[in-house]
């Protein structure tokens, strides 16, 4: 038996995958892979060396099965995996607007979990939000938690609070990447180089989210200390202000919340 199953393996079961194996959660032999083409299996295997399948069923044979597909394949999958399953499996879901009772039903799972993963996984910077269902062991947490934390952070939240991880991290990145974007965009305007504008526009929002996250201050009062009285930073801060800024991150994060719930 394997000690962990990907049912699908794309950029963000890739990603996982990565931190997975860099971080020794689980030696590669260990780990088993099905995906739908051959050529999708070969890039994963010589990249990770891990055990490849087209067979969805034998990713089934693992204490802990991520079902990494896209969410409109999750139906079809799950009926193929469901008769595979056995009582001590953990079913983990990866897909927005997949509850955990939907996901019991349907696969008859006794034990499922909710991950929102977000791409920053892809270099050891993740922020996963994980919902666990109410027959998951402590130890079955624990080994969900170490997983996720080989490639970034995690946190344990309500099911109800899901839309909302899923829009703070799992979406916003799309959000920071046209942030930088922008950002670049102003600094080639005034004539430096393209590729150092980028460098200059992502290292800049990097080191603010460190900021964030080890000063323990509040962005408010970190925003304030870059804005000396009259200077050039709060004139830039006016003109975002007098454009909308704010109002138009919590729409974008505010309408993917509205569209999970659609799913």
């Amino acid at each position: 038996m394997y000690e962990i199953g990907f049912i699908g393996c794309g950029n963000m079961g890739s990603a996982m995958l990565a931190g997975i194996v860099a971080h020794g959660v689980a030696s590669p032999e260990r780990i088993v892979v099905s995906a739908r083409t051959q050529a999708t299996l070969d890039a994963i295997g010589a990249r990770f060396g891990v055990r490849t399948t087209l067979d969805n069923t034998q990713a089934c044979q693992a204490s802990v099965v991520f079902l990494a597909v896209k969410p409109q394949m999750y139906d079809a999958v799950i009926d193929e995996i469901a008769p595979f399953l056995n009582d001590e499996c953990v079913l983990v879901s990866i897909a927005p607007g997949k509850t955990l009772a939907w996901l019991a039903e349907r696969s008859g799972a006794r034990k499922v979990v909710r991950l929102m993963p977000n791409t920053p996984a892809a270099v050891g910077e993740g922020m996963t939000a994980v919902v666990p269902g109410e027959l998951c062991s402590q130890d079955d947490l624990d080994k969900i938690c170490a997983i996720v934390d080989s490639f970034g952070a995690s946190e344990v939240i309500p099911e109800h609070l899901m839309d909302a991880a899923s829009a703070a991290a799992g979406c916003s990145p799309a959000f920071v990447y046209m942030f930088i974007e922008a950002m670049a965009d102003a600094a080639v305007l005034e004539g430096m180089p393209r590729d150092q504008a980028y460098r200059f526009a992502a290292q800049a929002v990097a080191g603010s989210a460190r900021m964030v996250l080890e000063s323990g201050m509040h962005p408010g009062a970190l925003k304030d200390a870059v804005c000396s009285p009259g200077g050039t930073t709060i004139e830039g801060v006016r003109a975002l202000e007098n454009r909308g800024m704010r109002a138009a991150v919590m729409e974008a994060l505010a309408a993917t919340v509205a569209k999970a719930r659609r799913l």
